[in-house]
């Protein structure tokens, strides 16, 4: 089959296409390398890379003829940055998204499968959260990942594209983002433990995340592509909770804390009923596992900034100021 990875040379993306080429597909991967390396798919001999801004329309909507599944994975992450600068999330997450899917309509795509945030819910009321759960954004980046969504499954009704939208909760694994902001914990962890150096836990540690291992979520992704259910929302994650003290522990580190953020719940955990029921998919990787792979391959945080507690303030004055 061919396909298109919208972000494939990002995180999940990148394992994505792994998995789709060793699976004998053709993959062309569309990236404007803003969060993505092209180290992460250059080991892959049989794609073909693009590199283009989905925001503006251009040539590289041509590269949707013929395609059979679109995995739309390219936007931009980070909290604070996008409290910082919300037109730049605007136009990737929305504008980009917008864009992709005229250009399935234009080239009659059959199906797309997008990746959405389960920061969408905000701080829900019920755990584990279910696909129903009131939406309740919180910043900027949770509202623009939405509005994707809505725009990706009314693109999918109106002009007759089977379009899943997958909410990932707490995504981790090798190859995760090693940029400037400051962002997902264990980026930060891992670098820190390189240095020898304490890890900075926010507020008390005692809350909880639904960790889900990227291979876990490429499964899901695939699993997606290859089902016949269409105009349809999912919950992508571990099905389990464990709490950063406990992370900690695991990655035998010391700790020192740090100031608890408004607008972060304490609980992450999704209910994957409907994705087990709909898709026969679970997960695989659990915690120790995972952990373990990322520590066999610690190596590619070497060159990942380095957060200590001043920085970090500095980093989340604008979080601070914003949120409450």
């Amino acid at each position: 089959m061919k396909f298109l990875v919208t972000g494939g040379a990002g995180f999940v993306g990148s394992h994505l296409c792994e998995d789709l080429i060793k699976k004998g597909n053709t993959v062309i991967v569309l990236d404007n390398l803003s969060t993505g390396r092209l180290e992460n798919i250059k080991h892959l001999k049989k794609i073909r890379f693009i590199n283009c801004d989905l925001s503006k329309k251009g040539k590289w909507e041509n590269y949707f003829k013929k395609i059979d599944c679109v995995f739309h994975l390219a936007a931009l992450a980070d909290i604070v940055p996008s409290i910082q600068y919300p037109k730049k999330y605007y136009e990737s997450n929305v504008n980009g998204t917008y864009n992709v899917m005229e250009a399935c309509k234009k080239f009659k795509v059959k199906k797309l499968i997008y990746t959405a945030s389960s920061s969408c819910y905000g701080i829900p009321k019920k755990y584990p959260t279910n696909e129903n759960e009131k939406i309740d954004t919180q910043y900027p980046y949770a509202l623009t990942k939405y509005l994707g969504e809505q725009i990706c499954l009314h693109w999918g009704k109106l002009f007759g594209i089977d379009v899943i939208s997958l909410r990932l909760f707490n995504v981790y694994g090798t190859r995760s983002r090693t940029s400037g902001t400051y962002g997902a914990m264990f980026g930060v962890f891992l670098t820190q433990k390189l240095n020898n150096k304490p890890l900075t836990v926010v507020g008390s540690g005692k809350q909880t995340r639904d960790f889900t291992y990227v291979t876990d979520v490429v499964s899901a992704l695939i699993s997606a592509a290859k089902s016949n259910l269409k105009n349809t929302i999912l919950n992508v994650g571990s099905g389990k909770t464990i709490s950063v003290n406990k992370i900690v522990k695991i990655l035998d580190s010391k700790k020192i804390f740090i100031p608890k953020r408004p607008g972060e719940p304490m609980i992450t955990f999704a209910d994957i009923t409907n994705i087990k029921k709909k898709l026969n998919w679970k997960p695989k990787i659990d915690i120790y596992e995972g952990v373990k792979r990322l520590l066999k391959d610690i190596s590619y945080w070497k060159n990942a900034p380095l957060w200590n507690v001043k920085k970090i303030e500095l980093a989340t004055k604008d979080w601070f100021k914003y949120l409450k």
